[in-house]
């Protein structure tokens, strides 16, 4: 390890963990989270890999149930979005 890396948490970039479903079927942070340093850095990891893709489906999906985006852009959305996932599965 290089002077200038830091040392992270096991859970860093852990979508699952830093930003799980609630009972409500909403993401939120866990209060354990909250005190922790890297809690920005960690979050905005977990959201750049391909389980915030997953994330920003779900949203989608909540607008469109809530009357907030038709039909048409539903499917434009969640189309991009795949194509997005499907090429971070290729690299």
């Amino acid at each position: 390890m290089t002077v200038n890396q830091k040392k992270f948490p096991p859970c860093f970039g852990n979508l699952e963990s830093v930003f799980p479903l609630g009972e409500e079927g909403l993401r939120q942070t866990p209060e354990s989270c909250m005190p922790c340093c890297y809690k920005t850095a960690c979050l905005r990891k977990a959201m750049a890999d391909k389980g915030g893709i997953t994330v920003r489906q779900e949203m989608v999906d909540r607008a469109y149930a809530s009357g907030m985006v038709g039909f048409f852009e539903r499917w434009s959305r969640k189309k991009a979005l795949s194509d997005q996932k499907q090429r971070k599965d290729k690299s």
